[in-house]
């Protein structure tokens, strides 16, 4: 018997429900992925790789406790096994009926395989194709990478009352990083695309060449870079992949898990004025072909569109269905996981700031003094406080009003909680980032989306190697 046909057998449900009779909630998760990589370093094909995995995961809760099992084999054996284990967190009384997620209409993607677009030899030929282009087309390039990697993913769910629900996921992603040399220095200009469709937009030659002029003149910029001020500066965030900052130093404190523990720094605020009235910032997980979207989430509830602070008053969490049951609010579709193998938590899908109504020129123009950041690098926060520090990839200065020498060693140090209060100005110019991000949390990572316009803020430690 297929997966399929067993995943609808009378024996799967009959098993699920019993096993799952007095929790307050519970799912049989299936997962089907498929997923490849290809990695072009100095001039040779260095890495391949092709996996292939599918599993099952079985989750049974009661109030806070969670019982979970899994395995790669998808048999009733191996669930009659799960069954064990996940029977162990029910107390012995029965619980009120499980509300199980409403039906979503949406479908998001097709069920083709991005994967299948293409054969083996055309995608090595594109990296090829890239590395000979990205070497002639300036004399000082001294390295080229490229990776290319995609993956496609069938989820399954099975509830206790039969409801059954499925996704596809499509997900692609093409990064390319150039060096250059001049006068014995050397930079680095790295950029990428992607998102959950086919490899078809990567062979697109006019699209790979732009994230090849991208990466190059990234370079060019940082050998001209001085010296990034260190001190007290005014900041002004560019549109789109600077999110990532939002993202981390603010949307993790907004997790429902994070705030029904009282470990956030917005825990108990909830209707407070926690930013300034220029900020709105949303999850949405419903945008068509974003990296962090998705018909349905984890645990079967639709992907929606949820405001989280309006107009700088703080008014609403993200929620999985444990969290949101055990706060008394309604799940709002972030309930993620990494695979089969991983329980769901809240997480992020596609986070954002809301537009203003203000013009990117007149913020810079309303800047005397001040760091503009393009891009950014890495990152770490303390949800517990909304601390964090930022390394900027490309950024510049901003000098009466303009924006002028390109620095390097920048790093952002604040609290989120804190930066939120000291927005003056949001932009109209909202961006998505190009589709690359992978966010992390309890050990698990999966893709999600940031946004953001351009973004003033009054005070800001800049952490760099010249005095200001």
């Amino acid at each position: 018997m297929s997966n399929i046909e067993l995943f609808g057998s009378d024996k799967v449900k009959n098993l699920v429900t019993d096993t799952l009779y007095g929790c307050d909630d519970g799912e049989l998760y299936i997962e089907d992925n498929v997923s490849e990589s290809f990695l072009f370093d100095d001039g040779v094909l260095k890495n391949t790789s092709f996996n292939e995995h599918k599993g099952f995961g079985l989750r049974g809760v009661k109030e806070e406790l969670i019982g979970y099992s899994h395995s790669s084999e998808f048999s009733i054996d191996a669930l009659k096994e799960a069954s064990k284990t996940v029977s162990t967190v029910k107390s012995g009384h029965n619980s009120d009926s499980i509300v199980d997620p409403n039906r979503t209409n949406n479908k998001l993607y097709t069920d083709k395989n991005p994967l299948n677009v293409k054969d083996f030899s055309s995608k090595i030929k594109l990296l090829e194709d890239i590395n000979s282009y990205a070497r002639d087309y300036d004399n000082r390039v001294k390295q080229v990478s490229v990776n290319l990697s995609g993956s496609w993913q069938k989820v399954d769910i099975l509830r206790p009352s039969g409801q059954e629900l499925s996704d596809i996921r499509p997900l692609v992603r093409l990064n390319i990083s150039v060096t250059l040399e001049d006068k014995g220095k050397k930079e680095t200009g790295s950029v990428g695309f992607g998102g959950r469709y086919s490899y078809s937009d990567f062979f697109t030659e006019q699209n790979w060449k732009e994230e090849v002029h991208k990466a190059v003149l990234q370079a060019k910029i940082m050998l001209q870079a001085i010296p990034a001020p260190a001190g007290e500066q005014v900041v002004v965030l560019g549109p789109g992949w600077p999110g990532i900052l939002l993202h981390e130093a603010i949307g993790h404190g907004l997790e429902g898990d994070f705030n029904r523990k009282k470990i956030s720094v917005f825990t108990e605020l909830m209707n407070s004025s926690v930013a300034s009235k220029e900020v709105t910032v949303f999850d949405d997980g419903t945008i068509s072909d974003r990296r962090g979207s998705y018909t349905i989430d984890d645990e079967g509830t639709p992907s929606q569109k949820t405001t989280l602070i309006e107009n700088g008053k703080l008014v609403s969490y993200m929620q999985d269905r444990q969290n949101a049951r055990l706060m008394k609010v309604k799940a709002t579709g972030n309930g993620r996981r990494q695979s089969y193998a991983h329980q769901p938590m809240p997480r992020m899908s596609n986070t954002m700031m809301a537009n203003g109504k203000h013009n990117p020129q007149e913020i810079i123009k309303s800047t005397k003094k001040g760091v503009f950041a393009k891009t950014f690098g890495g990152g770490q926060v303390d949800i517990t406080n909304g601390k964090f520090v930022f390394s900027a990839s490309e950024a510049y200065l901003i000098e009466d009003g303009k924006i002028t020498s390109p620095i390097k060693g920048a790093t952002l140090i604040g609290s989120g909680f804190e930066v939120l209060k000291k927005v003056e100005f949001v932009g109209n110019d909202l961006e998505m980032d190009p589709g690359i991000g992978t966010c992390g949390k309890n050990g698990q990572g999966v893709p999600v989306g940031v946004g953001q316009p351009t973004l003033k803020i009054n005070g800001l430690t800049v952490g760099g190697t010249a005095s200001s």
